[in-house]
């Protein structure tokens, strides 16, 4: 499919995934249940991973009735606690995967901290899943053309990784850090690639401007409840849909022509809405040096340690 054709994909051109095991962390609601759904409806067996259980249940329900048949599971996965992400990985990480989308995700929080101490924005948002992807490596690589997506967002262009600052003791504002953290998902996921050395496949996607429940959470845990009204008048009136959000997440996915090291988001205005197309990224985000920051700074913190991609180097 050519560049210009893109604006005419649809989840209808999502190949058929019979054989194909994947894990779709966040998938209790929004961006990250609509992919968990369109991969369960072609013919994936999916792991639902989510840190709620009774949401979890919820989903998973929402899925077998909206695609009976399908092989769907939920696994218990917080992000926020390397101890479960551990759990996860050694409970759902013993068999081949072939796609596993990093979605889950907090977005403009008050400041807190997750059970490891580290800033939950960046904690969650990256940490959580380099420790997750690292873990669930050698099963990946089980698999000939496995993919990891992970999800960035539009905001990255704002984006600064600040490595005396990550955890934000010294200063800290609830965007900046957000920002910070989604800017990682990009940096994170390019060096993924660069290491794999085609191995495997390691892309960015971002849904634009979509309606999900991260928008009210931060005013939520603020108090604020101003804030909570306005953010949701903005998902009714300027968002699209979460359905048109995970379109980009999709064919990241799912698409053959899809590149490592590439980001795919909306083609509209601003990146904010419309059908998926490869997006441009900050020039900041492809730099080596950079992701290889990252990558040291991020395993020092986690402990995971991606041997078999330092043995390839």
């Amino acid at each position: 499919m050519e560049v210009a054709d893109m604006a005419k994909w649809t989840t209808g051109e999502i190949p058929d995934l019979a054989g194909k095991r994947a894990v779709v962390t966040g998938a209790n609601s929004g961006l990250g249940l609509c992919t968990a759904l369109e991969l369960a409806r072609h013919g994936a067996t999916v792991v639902l991973a989510c840190r709620s259980a009774e949401r979890g249940r919820a989903a998973l329900d929402r899925i077998r009735a909206a695609a009976p048949g399908c092989d769907v599971a939920l696994g218990s996965l917080d992000l926020a606690d390397l101890a479960s992400v551990g759990a996860f990985a050694a409970e759902h990480g013993t068999t081949g995967l072939d796609l596993l989308v990093n979605n889950a995700g907090v977005m403009a929080l008050p400041r807190r901290t997750t059970a490891d101490g580290f800033e939950l924005q960046f904690g969650t948002n990256h940490l959580g899943h380099f420790a997750l992807t690292g873990l669930l490596l050698p099963a990946l690589l089980d698999r000939p053309g496995a993919r990891v997506v992970t999800v960035t967002s539009m905001m990255h262009w704002l984006g600064s990784l600040d490595f005396d600052n990550l955890d934000g003791e010294s200063r800290y504002g609830k965007w900046a850090a957000y920002c910070q953290s989604k800017l990682a998902n990009l940096v994170f996921a390019k060096e993924l690639d660069r290491r794999a050395q085609g191995r495997l496949t390691s892309v960015a996607a971002h849904p634009g401007y979509a309606a999900t429940n991260l928008q009210q959470a931060g005013p939520r845990m603020s108090g604020s409840r101003i804030g909570e009204v306005l953010n949701g008048l903005a998902n009714t009136v300027v968002a699209q849909s979460d359905a048109a959000g995970a379109q980009p997440i999709l064919y990241a996915a799912t698409a053959p022509e899809v590149r490592g090291g590439q980001c795919y988001g909306p083609r509209g205005p601003g990146q904010s809405r419309g059908a998926p197309r490869r997006v441009p990224t900050r020039r900041k985000a492809d730099d080596p040096e950079l992701g290889r920051r990252l990558w040291e700074v991020s395993e020092q913190r986690t402990g995971v340690i991606y041997d078999t991609l330092r043995q390839e180097r």
